[in-house]
């Protein structure tokens, strides 16, 4: 009987207690092995470039090389090397116009974290067959989702994410001009920016998103 070579893995999460459920899970059976971890997206990129591997399986709010808000820019580089493993998102957000962004750069899986560890092994097997594999949550937040709704998958720049961070604790506009010595038009200016970079459309949306990046 041949020797079946394990699917080679990197998970990567800015919490290390989802880092080790999800190595424990996927290797509980022998059929994969994580070759590396990371905690952020520094380390991602530099386990990548160290370590072979067929899986990427990653939460995009981790913070990005050069301050951005999540890791997506990165990804976005990865997506257009010719041989790149297969990724798999796993996230708490749950913003429709982002999903959908998300699938359109190209990933090979979007699970929603609270949809639970088995969906991992059938992200794999599904990603294995060249198909884009969608959690249950994922699959409803899509299905909420106005039809004419334009993707979203954008970045925030640090400023942008440093104003959402004060925003979440509940500085006002002009508190959080007069923290960084900017005019309150700037600071509305840089949140509108981000929020359209998110696809968010008003207040009630942008609360939703940081609570589902562990903001508020």
């Amino acid at each position: 009987m041949g020797i079946t070579t394990p699917i080679r893995a990197i998970v990567a999460d800015d919490h290390p207690v989802v880092v080790k459920g999800v190595q424990a899970f996927l290797e509980r059976d022998g059929r994969v092995e994580v070759v590396a971890t990371a905690q952020d997206t520094r380390e991602l990129a530099e386990r990548l470039d160290a370590t072979p591997c067929d899986y990427v399986l990653s939460d995009i709010g981790m913070r990005g090389i050069a301050g951005e808000s999540s890791s997506i820019g990165f990804l976005k580089h990865l997506f257009w090397q010719k041989a790149r493993p297969k990724v798999i998102v796993m996230t708490m957000i749950s913003q429709p116009r982002m999903l959908t962004g998300l699938i359109q750069l190209g990933v090979d899986g979007v699970i929603d974290k609270r949809d639970g560890l088995p969906c991992l092994n059938q992200a794999i097997a599904m990603a294995a067959r060249g198909n884009c594999f969608l959690s249950p949550g994922i699959e409803a937040s899509l299905r909420s989702a106005p039809v004419a709704a334009p993707a979203r998958a954008g970045v925030l720049s640090r400023r942008e994410w440093e104003v959402f961070q004060l925003y979440a604790r509940g500085l006002r506009i002009h508190e959080i001009a007069a923290y960084f010595g900017r005019s309150r038009k700037t600071i509305a200016t840089q949140k509108r920016s981000g929020m359209r970079k998110l696809g968010l459309e008003s207040e009630a949306d942008l609360v939703a998103f940081l609570r589902q990046v562990g903001l508020v």
